[in-house]
């Protein structure tokens, strides 16, 4: 198997926060390309000289250029450093993917702090599913989760900006202000009959990794139960090792099975995610494929190399639509590895990897280069995974603090112990 190179793809999950601590990549794990960059020469654009070919008429680029020289009324407000900046913008969004982006160099200084780990913001992971800006997932105990948001929540305006069109990185942007200043979402949500306002205060985000404990027959919390419930909350660097801590601190209980709670997960680092399906799968069982834009490009299996601890063990993995990227993958390894099932609700859908490249005068692309198959072929973008079993968790539900889809997984776990 080919080294491991830490990356993820974003659900268009795009953190809304403004970075506070640097350090590795949190979240991301994006692959960064080409330290420098370099010049791609095309003919017929000018005469700079012989390079790769196009056939696009770029004299139409030029007439557009000079016309917004000419007659635009506040031209001297746009540098032309801003025109190339609006035209590579345009270059990506030409693809209609809402993944790739063009990052000027503020926005990638942003952007690289933004992936840190600790973060003012309200503590939630956006995306674009169908056109419309929604929320992923809100982080546990974070101005977002407080303020009752929920995953597949509609963001209809920021602080009464409609947000047709926008992409989610160009939302954390208008999300993004002062710890303690206020931001207002206006929200649909499946079932309302009208928007509603949320007024949420930008906070520090710590971010939760993991929770676990012990579960009786009925799925009550009991340290004598024999179940082991672990939420996972992402995939980000620390999670291999709390997990690790999780088996480690339950192993005396001798758990006969185990409920993966991935729900509201929205992903993180892929290689976490292929560490923690060690515990699960023989060594050397492939994890994920990912297949490029060609036969010539080929593809990349990540493959087990851990120790399957609980390869026999019956297993449940809880989903829902907040789970996506990493969470897909595993959710759909266990599947198609250990025959493992799945409660809960159709995933997010984001199976496709970006790859971070550095270009000229710090600026950046982010661009999709690949997606991402389970073992057994199923394409995981746009697709998602169907449950085994469905179970909607409603707002009655959430309201009278109960959890239909735990129960249906204890039912489900007691039925293969």
């Amino acid at each position: 198997m080919k080294n491991m190179v830490k990356r993820i793809g974003l659900t268009a999950i795009v953190l809304v926060a403004l970075v506070l601590i640097g350090g590795s990549a949190f979240y991301y794990g994006y692959k960064i390309g080409a330290e420098t960059s370099e010049v791609t020469i095309l003919e017929g654009v000018s005469n700079l000289g012989e390079g790769k070919k196009t056939s696009a008429d770029f004299s139409l680029f030029w007439d557009t250029w000079n016309v917004l020289r000419d007659k635009y009324v506040d031209s001297e407000s746009v540098t032309d450093q801003d025109m190339v900046y609006g035209a590579i913008s345009g270059m990506l969004a030409a693809t209609g993917d809402p993944y790739s982006v063009f990052m000027p160099p503020k926005e990638a200084d942003d952007f690289s702090q933004e992936i840190s780990g600790e973060f003012g913001g309200i503590g939630a992971e956006i995306g674009v599913r169908n056109e419309q800006l929604v929320v992923i997932a809100p982080l546990k105990n974070t101005p977002a989760d407080r303020a009752g948001l929920q995953a597949g929540d509609a963001i209809v305006e920021i602080n009464k900006e409609s947000t047709e069109g926008l992409s989610a990185d160009d939302a954390v942007k208008r999300i993004r202000g002062k710890i303690g200043t206020n931001v207002t979402l206006t929200v649909f949500r499946g079932g309302w009959s009208a928007t509603r306002d949320f007024a949420i205060v930008r906070d520090t985000i710590q971010i939760p990794t993991l929770d676990w404990k012990m579960l009786n027959d009925e799925g009550k919390e009991d340290p004598n139960g024999k179940i082991l419930y672990i939420q996972l909350y992402n995939f980000y660097e620390k999670a291999p090792f709390l997990f690790y801590e999780a088996i480690v601190q339950s192993i005396d209980n001798n758990p006969k099975g185990i409920i993966l709670d991935l729900r509201n997960n929205p992903g993180g680092y892929l290689d976490a995610a292929v560490n923690i399906a060690g515990w699960f799968m023989d060594r050397g069982s492939v994890v994920v494929t990912e297949k490029f834009r060609s036969e010539e490009d080929g593809h990349t299996s990540f493959e087990a190399q851990g120790i399957p601890v609980f390869k026999n063990t019956p297993t449940v993995v809880l989903i829902n639509q907040g789970s996506a990227s990493a969470s897909e993958i595993l959710a759909g390894a266990l599947r198609d590895n250990n025959d493992s099932k799945l409660v809960g609700e159709k995933s997010f859908g984001k199976g496709s990897v970006q790859e971070l490249i550095q270009l000229k005068a710090d600026a950046m692309v982010k661009i999709t280069v690949a997606h991402w198959l389970t073992p057994k072929g199923t394409v995981i973008d746009k697709n998602g995974l169907t449950p085994d079993a469905e179970v909607k968790l409603t707002e009655e539900n959430i309201n009278a603090d109960k959890d239909p889809q735990l129960e249906k997984a204890v039912e489900v776990l007691k039925s293969e112990m």
